[in-house]
């Protein structure tokens, strides 16, 4: 069981403040938050000190972008619309050298500026993190392949998106969207693979059901909810409080 959260804030401020939550990894979304492929390092850097795991989630399966953020140290990457074997092939490639994948051999941050190649490759070989986003219904239907796949690690499920995909979007209580997220339970189960999901409410309740459930890597909100939503209970609470004094 490993709990983390999600960061879209680019500031270290963020990143130190919920290092003193207890999350074990933060994942840094360039898919859906305006943070830069250049700001990625130094936001891995601070995660890493903080003694968490840092992921990404990256904005497309792309080999290049996977690079540049496993050589900036990321020790993983979260992939988004995995939905076949090929992708999920593909996106393994991206992280680890040949044999094993494509991806190209340069000389950076998690390399130890070259002089920690040896130990990365060791590294890479048994340690680095490949989670595949389930977020549309093809890659359910094509999800036992997807986590045969050598090197995936496991999936997290993208319910936004998945409910989308059926035309849907949001509307998780519909029966054939909470079927398919039956679907992927039942499959990852079965087959002992880690089970993943972004829960995004910051009601800890919530990721409890996932606990309960099954899951074993849970994303726990995300940044601008845990300030949000807390911002905007205290404030409510403030004002119903001051009116009902002046009553």
């Amino acid at each position: 069981m490993t709990f983390g959260s999600w960061l879209t804030i680019n500031h270290q401020s963020v990143i130190e403040i919920m290092g003193t939550a207890g999350f074990e990894w933060l994942c840094i979304d360039i898919e859906h938050s305006a943070i830069a492929i250049s700001d990625v390092i130094n936001l891995i850097g601070h995660i890493q000190g903080n003694e968490m795991q840092a992921l990404v989630r990256v904005n497309e399966n792309n080999p290049v972008i996977i690079k540049q953020v496993m050589d900036a140290g990321a020790d993983g990457v979260i992939v988004p619309m995995v939905n076949s074997i090929e992708d999920a092939k593909k996106a393994v490639a991206s992280v680890k050298y040949p044999s094993a994948g494509n991806r190209g051999v340069g000389l950076s941050r998690a390399q130890n500026y070259g002089i920690g190649f040896p130990e990365y490759q060791e590294w890479l070989k048994n340690d680095a993190v490949v989670i595949a986003q389930i977020e549309h219904i093809n890659a359910v239907d094509e999800l036992e392949g997807i986590l045969e796949v050598p090197g995936i690690d496991g999936i997290i499920v993208g319910p936004y998106d998945l409910s989308a995909s059926m035309g849907y979007p949001g509307e998780f209580e519909r029966d054939d969207v909470v079927e398919a997220l039956k679907r992927v339970d039942r499959i990852c189960l079965d087959k002992g693979k880690t089970l993943g999901f972004h829960v995004i409410s910051s009601d800890h309740k919530k990721t409890l059901e996932k606990v309960n459930a099954g899951y074993t890597f849970l994303a726990f909100s995300l940044d601008f909810f845990f300030l949000g939503d807390l911002a905007r209970q205290e404030m409510d609470a403030l004002k119903n409080a001051t009116e009902n004094g002046k009553e």
